[in-house]
């Protein structure tokens, strides 16, 4: 017999979980005796699967249609906001490689938009690239072109150049404290956009400090952010102190650079089924006490499970957007400068596969107008 053959025989015992004492102890000997071989046969199996699993691929594809209607005229074009039809397909792909054995991670996120009514190439756009890990046994280091999110994305899910810190404390560490620093590039979220301007190179710098309290039954949240230099970047023509052309469409006023936000909320289970959720706003430095709040309460049954083929949750919701405070929010029913009731489903017909539709009827919040709108989305997960 080889030392290879008689290698492989006690590889094969050394995976055995039910051996006895005193065998377990001539397998760790013969082991022992053996460990040239054993590293020959077994480490490169190990280092290629190590590789393999090196970097992990998930992604989605989304078709996503929008049908919304809204009396708000836009101060500068002179055109109604929303009074469309839209249909969207998305491809995104989130790469994550693992650094060696260290724990730190770089990831990726690329997405690919494109208009499903129009037979013409999108737009690809590498939105995230980060490097994350730990410092320490409670400490965790986001840097790059991170994601942007507030705890329930209430007033922010973007993304910026920068670093946060998560801290984790407690004797379950369920409490984390989350220091954010950055640049942030809101261009692409102004919807009054004329020939000529520069605003999606505009560039303001953004600080927060959030909390997060998370139990059984109840989380509960706190954040403090400010963001500078969102002076009005409008063409000179139109560029006036008394006017509300600002960063935000005609939100913010001109002779203003700084918002000081201050964010509180939670949210309460009743039991397996049910959960009411609830936020609230303000920016001290707006002056409009309609603009500068943002707060909401929704009321939730279930939750649909990409992983549970079947599941579903529904919910019923009023939000109150304001323009001053509300930045990209993650919600899709209602946009900043609206008002209103909303409610939607979602649903899980196959394994990764969620279909979710909302509707939103309320009012834009400057012009007092009706507006509502409806939402269907398609996500395939991979």
């Amino acid at each position: 017999m080889t030392h290879y053959e008689m290698a492989q025989i006690i590889a094969r015992a050394m995976a055995k979980t039910n051996l006895e004492k005193a065998d377990k102890a001539l397998v760790d000997k013969l082991a022992a005796e053996f460990a040239d071989e054993l590293d020959n046969l077994g480490v490169r199996v190990a280092d290629l699967e190590k590789k393999s699993d090196n970097v992990v691929w998930k992604g989605e594809l989304r078709y996503r249609y929008v049908d919304a209607s809204s009396d708000a005229v836009s101060k500068i074009t002179g055109k109604k906001y929303n009074d469309n039809d839209t249909s969207q397909v998305m491809f995104r792909l989130e790469p994550k490689a693992y650094i060696g054995d260290t724990g730190w991670t770089a990831n990726v996120r690329v997405d690919y938009e494109m208009k499903a009514d129009e037979d013409a190439n999108g737009k690809t756009v590498v939105a995230r690239a980060y490097a994350k890990g730990p410092i320490g046994h409670n400490t965790t280091v986001t840097a790059g072109r991170i994601p942007l999110l507030d705890t329930y994305g209430m007033l922010l899910d973007e993304h910026m150049s920068g670093a946060q810190i998560d801290i984790t404390s407690g004797s379950d560490k369920n409490f984390t404290t989350s220091l954010l620093a950055g640049r942030y590039n809101p261009g692409h979220d102004n919807p009054d956009i004329l020939p000529g301007q520069t605003l999606k190179d505009f560039t303001a710098d953004f600080y927060a400090a959030q909390f997060n309290y998370k139990s059984e039954k109840f989380d509960a949240n706190a954040m403090y952010a400010v963001m500078t230099n969102i002076e009005n970047t409008q063409s000179s023509d139109i560029k006036n102190p008394n006017d509300s052309f600002g960063l935000w469409g005609n939100a913010y006023t001109y002779d203003k650079d700084k918002m000081n936000i201050w964010s509180v909320g939670g949210l309460y289970r009743f039991d397996n089924n049910w959960g009411l959720l609830s936020q609230y706003a303000v920016n001290t430095k707006s002056d409009n006490s309609d603009d500068k709040q943002a707060y909401m309460a929704e009321l939730q049954y279930k939750n649909a499970n990409i992983a549970d083929p079947g599941s579903w949750g529904a919910y019923v919701a009023y939000r109150h957007f304001g323009k001053d405070v509300t930045i990209a929010t993650t919600y899709k029913d209602v946009f900043n400068n609206q008002k209103g009731f909303a409610i939607g489903a979602s649903y899980v017909p196959v394994e990764n596969l969620l279909a979710s539709v909302k509707y939103f009827n309320g009012k834009d919040i400057d012009s007092d107008t009706d507006a509502d709108r409806f939402y269907l989305n398609l996500d395939f997960f991979y």
